[in-house]
């Protein structure tokens, strides 16, 4: 399958000994309503999977839990065997009940399940990347993470997995997760209004850790979305795309996941994020979140 990296914003970023490119791919929205069941275009979620390869995005973030299973086997279906630049992050941690929802699933078992049930589903013999989904629906919640990291870890020594992360977590949780094993990664909610962990993305930056924000367009108030949309029109882009330009702008350690059902939609995010923000625009945007 070709590639090509021209068109992609944001340059790279290493993921321990990964390389990724900043802007990536989340399939979240490949499953059917609600994450639950089959797309009602497999053909189509399939196509949107080869055409971000073929736009040479080297970073898939995907869960088990989605579906159950249905994005990881339609990335298979799509991109199996998988080109040797692509690396795909995965989610343990949550599962799914009959009413959609999300209980925790972070005891020990559970989380060996999990493991195996994204090496079937991805048809692959090792997981490039596991993060520990913390927390609930509503946010990051406290809770030690000795045993269910510490599980994780110990199937990474067994050779199941390369590099771990955490998702939906404090700081502090963070903190004692390094303090088990190496973390590559951080996925949690943030965007230009939601703004708590700058703290937390300037501290993992300067640790070599990258920051991967989830639902990066979500959350802004009628008045926040009036002054994104006022930068939007003052430069001819649209609210996502300097929404995306800015995450990119934020920080270098942090990587895009902006997920879509449509080629199109695919397109105009990664034309989007290249945008180049002035410092005034910048500064304008950074006072959202003030």
């Amino acid at each position: 399958m070709s590639t090509t990296t021209t068109t992609l914003p944001g340059g790279t970023w290493r993921l321990g000994d990964l390389a990724v490119t900043r802007f990536g791919y989340g399939a979240m929205q490949l499953a059917g309503p609600g994450v639950m069941g089959p797309p009602a275009d497999p053909d189509g979620a399939r196509t949107v999977l080869r055409e971000a390869v073929e736009l040479g995005i080297t970073h898939i973030d995907t869960a088990h839990a989605y579906g159950p299973g249905v994005t990881n086997e339609l990335l298979r279906e799509a991109l199996h065997p998988y080109p040797a630049s692509l690396r795909i992050a995965t989610k343990v941690g949550a599962v799914r009940d009959e009413q959609g929802g999300w209980p925790p699933a972070r005891k020990p078992d559970d989380l060996r399940r999990a493991v195996e049930a994204n090496l079937t589903t991805l048809g692959v013999d090792v997981l490039d990347v596991v993060n520990l989904r913390l927390g609930d629906a509503s946010g990051p919640r406290p809770e030690p993470v000795a045993e269910s990291f510490g599980t994780l870890a110990e199937l990474q020594q067994q050779g199941l997995i390369r590099h771990l992360g955490v998702s939906n977590a404090t700081a502090e949780q963070v903190a004692e997760a390094r303090a088990i094993a190496p973390v590559v990664c951080v996925q949690n909610m943030y965007n230009l209004a939601v703004r708590h962990d700058d703290e937390l993305i300037d501290a993992l930056a300067a640790d070599g850790i990258a920051y991967v924000p989830f639902f990066p367009l979500g959350g802004f108030s009628p008045l926040q979305s009036a002054a994104l949309s006022g930068v939007a029109a003052r430069v001819g882009a649209a609210p996502m795309a300097v929404a995306l330009s800015w995450l990119l702008q934020r920080s270098p350690n942090i990587l895009l996941i902006p997920g879509t059902r449509s080629v199109d939609h695919l397109r105009e995010n990664v034309a989007g994020a290249g945008l180049a923000l002035s410092a005034s625009d910048v500064a304008e945007l950074d006072g959202i979140g003030g």
